[in-house]
This record gives structure tokens, sequence and C-alpha cells, in this order.
């Protein structure tokens, strides 16, 4: 005997105020001779040191580790959801072949991932339909990577897989990135024929020809999976990236590709907060996370500190004007503007006065801090250092217009735009680099990433520029004006225009990846957390979007328009509404 496995769910208690579901994979390791069990842990610790790794929307993220005597435990993401076997059996007839399409493209791109993942390509060896779950929102999660294994070229390794699904090389120990294809291939055969090929003869599909057996699958589709299914592997797609647009292409022609891009993957019943708190007045700002307490501010003229855990008011500071200033902190003291003018520095801890700064307009950016200074910009037309200890000025830089646009330091330089459209680099000193000139106002706050800086402007452009001279390195065009700021990840750039849509892009090239269309304007900025990027529109909504593919997970609706930002902490989402609310969302 060896290793027996459950798995069960469970609650996370580290979230009490709301209930959050986990997958508790248990291994019970029963094997008498040593080696064996010695052998069965490194596989189950394998699985969760490879889980660990692995950042992508169809793979479920790992959350623990442990083990209690002879029992080893997994403390996994939990899916809502069916396997794609139980699906098959229960329904009644055959699956739709635009259904069965969807999936199959969406696990051609998790196989794509795994075979293109750095250092070493991972092979997942056990393709079959009980290892996609299904979720409610309609999207394939791939799951039990005990027996993936990353590959090396010339290795060979003892038969494991499942009979039927596995192809003939890897029955000779020879798994590599073609095996998953033709598992795949026999999973998508399996799926759309409700023929189990662990009941047939190994390797005989070309004996039960799909369309035989069910005869509204496409003839285009059914040459794509004949192909993954060839026996020689040479015959089959090269890589899971070329079976996907093979099965895009099939899509197109029957014309099943505008069914999978409408199909709603909105899950039902909604997001439900775990907990909001009301303010007196419009929140237009992004909120802050520290220590346990959420900083935000509001049209009210108010800061607030609020419990991070369960929205509960802690304290709140009067400016005499509104604040759309996020909130900087730094050594107990927080930093933020108003309308009133004035730089605020409260402390943390009791939310009383510690210093004001005075300019001449109103303070719409939000504070930078570096090397011992504050940087903001004021609607007096003057980016502003100020000593952090002292309080006082140590030099302001004039530009031809209000600067609402909040610094970004790096480099020893100080980026930002302004309402003219100018955009500039200046040193610690306030002396200015070098100036880039924008058609219309940058109210978007600039990022770095590398050498390149990025931002929009209302002139419906999203800009990329050398960081060390303000050369443009490219535009994308906007469908229209943006202040949204970008954020940036794994060479994608993301950020929102007055279109109602949603952007990425690829920050080398500045080539569209993907948009995705809201109600109404996004002024907000994207956050992006683990696998997800999180905006909010002008219609009310934050979503929550797959950032590789910009695919819906959900949507949360307030009351009224959203645009401040999204920021997220400990898988926890904090976002503010012209409803007078914040809202405290799972991740």
């Amino acid at each position: 005997m060896g290793g027996m496995g459950s798995v069960y769910r469970a609650r996370d208690l580290h979230f009490p105020n709301v209930t959050k579901l986990v997958a508790v994979k248990e291994m019970i390791n029963m094997a008498p001779d040593p080696l064996v069990r010695r052998t069965i842990i490194q596989n189950f610790e394998r699985e969760a040191n490879l889980l660990a790794t692995l950042n992508h929307p169809a793979i479920p993220r790992i959350y623990d580790y442990f083990s209690e005597e002879e029992r080893s435990y997994l403390v996994l993401e939990f899916v809502h959801g069916k396997d794609l076997e139980a699906i098959i059996n229960d329904t009644n007839g055959f699956l739709a072949e635009e259904q069965v399409l969807g999936w199959a493209i969406q696990l051609c791109d998790v196989l794509s991932f795994l075979h293109n993942h750095k250092p070493d390509p991972i092979i997942f060896r056990d393709m079959k339909p009980s290892n996609v779950m299904v979720n409610s929102n309609g999207d394939i999660i791939l799951i039990d990577f005990g027996i993936a294994k990353t590959f090396q070229v010339g290795q060979k390794g003892t038969m494991i897989g499942t009979e039927g699904y596995s192809p003939p090389e890897q029955y000779r120990g020879e798994a590599t990135p073609l095996a998953d294809i033709y598992a795949l291939g026999a999973t998508l055969h399996h799926a759309l024929t409700r023929r189990d090929p662990r009941l047939e003869p190994p390797f005989s599909f070309a004996e039960r020809p799909l369309r035989r057996i069910n005869s509204r699958v496409s003839p285009e589709l059914e040459t794509v999976i004949n192909t993954a299914l060839a026996y020689n592997p040479s015959e089959r797609f090269p890589a899971a990236a070329d079976m996907k647009e093979a099965l895009l292409s099939a899509a197109r022609k029957t014309g099943a590709l505008s069914k999978i891009a409408t199909t709603s993957i909105t899950p039902a019943g909604g997001i439900k907060p775990v907990w909001s708190f009301k303010c007196e007045d419009e929140i237009r700002g992004t909120p802050l996370a520290h220590q346990g307490s959420i900083y935000i501010g509001c049209y009210d003229n108010n800061l607030y500190a609020l419990n991070a855990a369960d929205g509960k008011f802690q304290w709140k500071y009067a400016a005499d004007g509104g604040i759309v200033s996020r909130p900087a902190v730094y050594e107990g003291n927080l930093y933020f503007g108003s309308e009133d003018r004035r730089l605020h520095v409260i402390s943390t801890r009791t939310g009383k006065v510690v210093w004001t700064y005075y300019t001449e307009g109103p303070i719409r950016s939000s504070p930078r801090i570096a090397e011992g200074h504050i940087f903001i910009g004021s609607d007096d037309h003057h980016l502003h250092a100020v000593n952090l200890n002292t309080g006082r000025s140590v030099w302001t830089f004039e530009s031809s217009e209000e600067i609402r646009s909040t610094p970004f330091v790096a480099n020893e330089l100080v980026y930002f735009g302004n309402e003219a459209g100018d955009f500039y680099a200046v040193d610690f000193r306030g002396g200015m680099k070098w100036r880039f000139q924008a058609k219309r106002a940058v109210t978007s706050s600039p990022i770095l990433a590398g050498q390149s800086v990025f931002f929009t402007s209302v002139d419906s452009t999203l800009y990329c520029l050398d960081a060390r001279n303000g050369w443009a390195i490219w535009r994308y065009r906007l469908g229209k004006g943006s202040v949204s700021s970008p954020a940036v990840a794994d060479d994608l750039v993301f950020a929102g225009a007055a279109d109602g849509f949603i952007y990425c892009v690829e920050a080398r090239t500045g080539k569209e990846v993907w948009r995705f269309r809201t109600e109404h304007q996004v002024s907000s900025s994207p956050a992006l957390y683990k696998d997800s990027v999180y905006c909010a529109s002008v219609d009310g909504n934050l979503y929550c979007l797959e950032y590789r593919t910009g695919r819906q997970r959900w949507k949360f609706g307030t009351k009224a328009a959203i645009t401040g930002s999204p920021i997220v902490f400990d898988d926890i989402v904090y976002i503010g509404s012209t409803d007078h609310q914040i809202y405290a969302l799972l991740a």
C-alpha cells in the first residue's frame, strides 16, 4: 500500500467576519517500506512547491502546506464548481460545441503557460476530465498537480498518467509537452462523444471518429482534435499555442467565436462586501492600507481612519476642503493634500495634526516621499519639495499649469505631468532635466518600469517614454482621453479611458493585448494583485479581470459612480464610491 488521499472543503478562520472557503487536500502515508514512504512525501511536497511557483488564473492558488504524523496537507484555493467528468455524465445528450471550444481554448492557455515555464518547462502528464474543474464563472481550473514534473530533454521516467488519455510515448516513460496535447485531444474527444477512452482499447480514437458519434461537431473542430490525437508526436501541433490558434480559426469559421466571447461569466448571486462604511459625502480618492488600518479622504473635508478587518471607525481629521489626495505614510505620520490649499501631516495613531504646509492653490495631487522630502503638486502650477522633518519648503518648480499628477521618483529624478500637457523630469535640486509635450492635459500619474516611463493623457494617448531623455518609445491610441494612471506587471501595461474601456498593451511594443468594455468612462487607475487586475468605472462597478486575458471574473456594483481607484492588501480589495461609502471585498 502507498498513499491514500481525500479533499475537504474548509473555512479559513483568518477572516472571522466573512466565510472564506478553502480546499484541504489530505494525503495519508500508509506505505510500510521506508523508501516508498519517503517517495510519497517527496511527491506531495513537490506538488506544494510546484504550485507555490505558479501564478495563473486557471491554476488554484496554494495558501499553506503542513504535515501531522502520517498525514500531509495542502491548503488550496476553493473552486466553486464541478469537474468536467461530472458535467459530461450529468448532461443529457451532447455538450454544445461552443461550450467545449471555450474550455479547450482556456486549457491551451494554461498548458502553454506550463510548457513555457522558466527556468524549466512543466509537463502536466495527467490531463483528463476529472482534473478539469469548471467554476461558477464558467472558467476552467486545472487541478491535481501530483504527477506534474519539470521537463528536461532526453529524460525518461516511469509510465505515469491515466490509461486511455496518455499517448503512446508516455507509456514508455517519455513525457514531453506533446504528451499533454494528446491528452487534451483525448479529453475533448470524451467531452464531445461521451465515450470514455479508459473503456476502449488504447490509441483507438481513429476507430471512433468524432462526427460519426456526434454529427453536430463541425468538421473544423474534428480536424483540430484529430491532429492533437496523432499517434506520432511529430504529427501533432508543435505547441499548445498552435493548437489554440487552430481552435480559434475553427471557431471563426463556424461562427462559434462570437458565442464564446459573449458568454456571461459574472457569478450568480453577485459579490457581497466583507464590510462597508458610510461617510458624509462623496469619496473620489484612493485609500491607503497601513498596519491594520484604512485611511481615505472624503468630500466632507474629513480624512477617515477605519479598522481594515471590520471597517470600524477609529478617528477622523477635519481639513477645510475636500480631499481627493491619496495619503502617504512615513514613520507614524500621514501626508495628504486638500482643496484647502494645504499639505496636512497628522499622526496615524491619533489623527492629531503634526504640521501643515501652505500652497497658493488647491492640492489634488497625492504626495510622494523620497530622500527625506515630500514631493507634491498644486493647482498653483508648482511642484513643491518639502522637508519631511521641518515642514519647510526646500524648493519649488514652476510649470505652465496646474499639477494634479502624482509625482513618481526614480533614478534621482521626479517625474510628473500638468494640465497643459507638459511632462517633466526634474532633479532633486529642482532643475529640469527634460520636458515632453503631450497635446492635452496629463492628469495621470506616471509609473516607471526599467528605463521606460508610462502615463496617459487627455489627448487620448498612452505614452511610453525613455525615462533618461524623454524621447517617445511608442504611443498607443486610446478611444478617448484618459486621466487613469497606468499599472505595469509582467511586461504588460494597464490603463482605463473615457471611452469606457480598460486596456492592456505590451510594455515593450505598445501592441494591444486585450481591451475590456465597461458601461461608462474609466477614470479609475488599475490595481494589480496576484493574477487579477481591479479597476472601477463611472458606471458604478468595480471589475475584477484576469490580467492576462481580460476575462471578467466578477464585478461589484455600488450605488453611484466610482472615480477613485482600488487598492488590494492581504486578499482584500478596498474601494470608495461617490455613493459616500467605502467597501471591503474579498479579492
